[in-house]
């Protein structure tokens, strides 16, 4: 039937085809109980359409698809006049059987103490009315594949953004012949369980993107020391500061004691986006020198509101319990080299704890497995991902013969809104392969230029 997509920020609205599919919670007992699918469609604007829709993937795990596409359609609006879009609310996300769990803060936020994260999910568990062993990677691409079947189409494109990427490379390891063309945007090889080395790359991106504003002679001379302002802003939030300052989404009141995992967990999201690093120096120098903590505080706010709002955590922690933390010997991290990051042992701490309670699911023994395909394949990376970095791209890379790993130099984490890369994405899928394919127009790209004061960057 015709139906809308809305973002849940509230940044995109489009008309679709929506319909629901039903499968069995459990793939082996298709006589048990039953979940819907939420599946959307966006049909293309070419009455010939090609008769390969791209399937998106969101990433998380915990956001739905159509929350993702909402929020980013006008990058796929030239794959869009060709091509139909499908869109599968993962199971666990969105309107397909959502695993929804209240957290004080984000569980990968090193805010959230341990003790607190694993009450918090006992909780969750008590509630939940389904069983959070079927809500894995393993189990959604048979869904994905059921989708597939009932739409009729007999091979597709993936798109598929960091968590997605998992998704999309197990499908594809499970389906061959049903895959054209792959896009992975922020990619996770196969052979990577996520966690162990969050807390790194996050300090490597941090150092980068301080680093670039040393290279840059306005944000040098606006901001000479923004490395010590900022390990001094650490230490002095030991003790954190109440602050009272207005809702960035509301404009009411808001009281917050602002300490130093605040400060962590802003600076890793910020890190994110080329457009949102680039605030960093000025929040930083702000909130040290000049005592003006209430920007920060409020991006803080403005992107755990964004998140609350955009990921079912229970998903998200069948996919983590299940394929991720089980997985890492603690007895091989480091955990000194964590302890003098920004982030310090907090995320994989509370994580291990959240994962003490939560159920372990259905895992394929080869999910882990690297991967072979002469499938084309066209891997994005940022130069500063903080979670995703382009060593990931690179053994990503090695897995596809007739793969191709373009790198945009001082982007972070998902780069399909940044520019010429959605007409990129269009050439590759229309063309089909990844030979001839031009990636000359990242080149010239460059990341957001600082801001100097809360007007904006230099002229």
């Amino acid at each position: 039937t015709e139906c809308r997509l809305e973002s849940p920020a509230g940044v995109g609205a489009l008309s679709a085809r929506c319909g629901q599919l039903s499968v069995p919670e459990n793939p082996a007992a298709p006589g048990g109980r039953r979940i819907t699918l939420n599946v959307a469609v966006v049909p293309a604007l070419n009455r010939r359409a090609q008769p390969d829709p791209l399937f998106v993937l969101a990433g998380g795990p915990g956001q739905a698809a159509t929350d993702f596409y909402a929020g980013y359609a006008a990058a796929f609006s030239a794959i869009g006049r060709d091509r139909d879009i499908v869109l599968v609310d993962q199971r666990g996300t969105g309107k397909s059987a959502p695993l929804l769990c209240e957290y004080p803060e984000d569980p990968e936020s090193p805010t959230v103490g341990p003790e607190q994260l694993k009450a918090a999910t006992v909780e969750c568990l008590r509630a939940l009315d389904r069983d959070p062993r079927f809500y894995t990677t393993t189990v959604a691409v048979g869904d994905l594949e059921a989708v597939r079947q009932a739409l009729g189409a007999e091979r597709i494109n993936l798109y598929g953004v960091s968590y997605g990427t998992r998704v999309a490379q197990h499908y594809l390891r499970r389906y061959p012949q049903r895959v054209r063309t792959v896009v992975l945007d922020g990619a996770v090889p196969p052979q990577v369980v996520l966690g162990a080395d969050m807390a790194l790359d996050a300090q490597q991106t941090l150092d980068a993107i301080l680093a670039r504003c040393e290279r840059d002679a306005d944000c040098r001379q606006r901001f000479p020391a923004v490395g010590a302002e900022f390990k001094a802003l650490q230490q002095r939030l030991r003790t954190p500061a109440r602050l009272t300052f207005p809702d960035p989404a509301t404009g009411t009141q808001q009281t917050l004691d602002f300490g130093a995992e605040h400060l962590a967990g802003v600076v890793r999201l910020l890190s994110y986006a080329d457009g949102t690093a680039a605030l960093l120096p000025l929040l930083i120098h702000s909130a040290q020198v000049e005592d003006n903590l209430a920007p920060l505080a409020a991006q803080y706010l403005l992107i755990e509101q964004t998140l609350e709002s955009q990921f079912a955590y229970g998903m998200h922690n069948a996919v983590v319990c299940t394929e991720d933390l089980p997985l890492i010997d603690r007895q091989q991290v480091d955990d000194d080299a964590l302890a003098a990051t920004y982030l310090g042992t907090a995320s994989l701490d509370g994580l291990s704890a959240l994962c003490s309670v939560w159920p372990a699911g259905v895992l394929d023994a080869d999910l882990h497995q690297p991967l072979k395909s002469d499938k084309p394949v066209l891997i994005l990376s940022g130069g500063n991902d903080p979670i995703t970095p382009v060593r990931y791209g690179e053994q990503t890379l090695a897995q596809f013969a007739n793969g191709r790993h373009v790198v945009i130099d001082g982007y972070g984490h998902g780069q399909l809104a940044s520019p010429c890369v959605p007409g990129l994405l269009a050439r590759f899928i229309n063309l089909g392969a990844t030979q001839g394919l031009d990636t000359r127009c990242v080149d010239g790209l460059k990341a957001a230029p600082f801001l100097l004061d809360f007007t904006g960057p230099a002229p």
